[in-house]
């Protein structure tokens, strides 16, 4: 049977006099002796043991102060802040693995003035201590869509299935797409939609907005998309709406001698690669607010012109390597945050005229100034559409304008 309450009160008064007098080792084993006696779980155990009740002799123990000095002070938490900023609020993880060539982009540029000291700190900082500096900020910045997907019908044998379990490619130049709809909660009439394109295998993202899904409408977009990627097209994805299984898009495929795939219908999951960047790029750059008519179109092509530099040249992004489930429990594990201009810039797929391109592009390009571009288009496009269909009362934007 086991002891009562008081005879653990009692146990643990005992144990904890002798566990401040005892080396580390000692520790241990005094602590086992308390979990064996009383059965507490270890961390409580812990709690118990470092209290500080009257010790020895009717002394009272006051808790420590702090003795190490802070390391990260308040310039360090300024310019961490004004590059988190900049680099869209990501995550430590992947800020960690860019903040020393984001600075030295951002001191090219002129946006930002360091001294050695506050450089150094932030060039060795981690990405877990990224996180515990910005968790005020994050807390302080803190939709969901439906889909309008028609299925087509048409032509749906000539096209062969694949799923995401199938998709395996290392080689730039296959592409998932799908049509993001700006509707603002109420799908009646015509509304905007964004042409989403993902490349597999580098994660490059190009977004061409259309007045409708109508198929002529979706045909020029892609090729348009298509003239400006920086690698060959090999391979589309598409899910089973009639804007893409269509006999105009499968004799351009076949044409073109580009692989024409699509995923199973209600399967999302077939399509994860742009279904992310549904989200993370469109989404959160116009939210969720209806967008209908030609300047509408104009204004979201001058932001995505702008967003495409900003994303693929200065947002990085992890790729699943593996995953691993024993029991109840699913270990992922994922290759080192890269952007996917350096993806681009590290895979033997490319010329080296290409990569040089590349290169030429990205060192004029100042991330601090298209954010800037970004924001200012984003608050013109809050102030068109705001306008609501009547009877709708979803929220009007989940723009991230910082």
């Amino acid at each position: 049977m086991g002891l009562t309450m008081k005879e653990r009160k009692a146990v643990t008064a005992v144990l904890r006099a002798r566990y401040r007098r005892a080396s580390k080792k000692q520790k241990g084993h005094l602590l086992d002796e308390l979990i064996a006696l009383t059965g507490y779980n270890r961390w409580y155990a812990v709690g118990l043991l470092r209290s500080h009740g009257p010790a020895p002799g009717g002394r009272r123990v006051e808790a420590r102060a702090r003795r190490r000095a802070r390391r990260y002070d308040a310039a360090v938490l300024v310019a961490l802040r004004q590059v988190w900023v900049i680099m869209d609020c990501m995550c430590g993880k992947r800020l960690a693995a860019v903040l020393p060539e984001m600075i030295a982009v951002l001191e090219r540029h002129g946006e930002l003035q360091l001294d050695p000291g506050t450089r150094q700190k932030l060039c060795a900082i981690s990405a877990a201590s990224i996180d515990r500096l910005l968790v005020a900020e994050r807390r302080r910045l803190n939709v969901r869509g439906r889909s309008g997907t028609k299925p087509g019908t048409l032509l749906k044998h000539q096209i062969p299935i694949r799923t995401f379990a199938e998709w395996d490619q290392t080689q730039p130049g296959f592409v998932e797409i799908d049509l993001v709809g700006h509707d603002g909660g109420l799908a009646r009439g015509d509304f905007c939609q964004t042409l989403d394109v993902t490349d597999v295998a580098s994660g490059w993202t190009e977004a061409q907005a259309v007045i409708n899904k109508a198929q002529v409408w979706v045909f020029e977009a892609l090729q348009r998309i298509r003239a400006r990627l920086p690698f060959a097209l090999h391979g589309i994805d598409s899910d089973n709406g009639s804007e893409f299984i269509n006999d105009h898009l499968l004799r351009y495929t076949r044409q073109e001698r580009i692989t024409f795939t699509r995923g199973r219908a209600w399967k999302k999951n077939d399509g994860c690669f742009v279904e992310q960047k549904n989200y993370s790029v469109v989404r959160r750059t116009v939210g969720y607010a209806r967008y209908e008519g030609h300047a509408h179109v104009r204004l979201l092509n001058e932001l995505y012109a702008q967003l495409r530099l900003y994303t693929n040249f200065f947002q990085p992004v992890m790729k699943l390597l593996t995953k691993e489930r024993t029991g109840a429990k699913v270990k992922k594990t994922y290759d080192r945050p890269r952007t996917p201009y350096q993806r681009l810039c590290g895979s033997t797929a490319l010329s080296k005229h290409a990569q040089q391109q590349l290169r030429a592009q990205y060192a004029d390009l100042n991330p601090a100034e298209l954010k800037r571009n970004i924001v200012r288009l984003q608050s013109r496009l809050l102030r068109i559409g705001l306008r609501r269909p009547q009877g709708v009362n979803a929220t009007a934007s989940g723009c991230a304008v910082s």
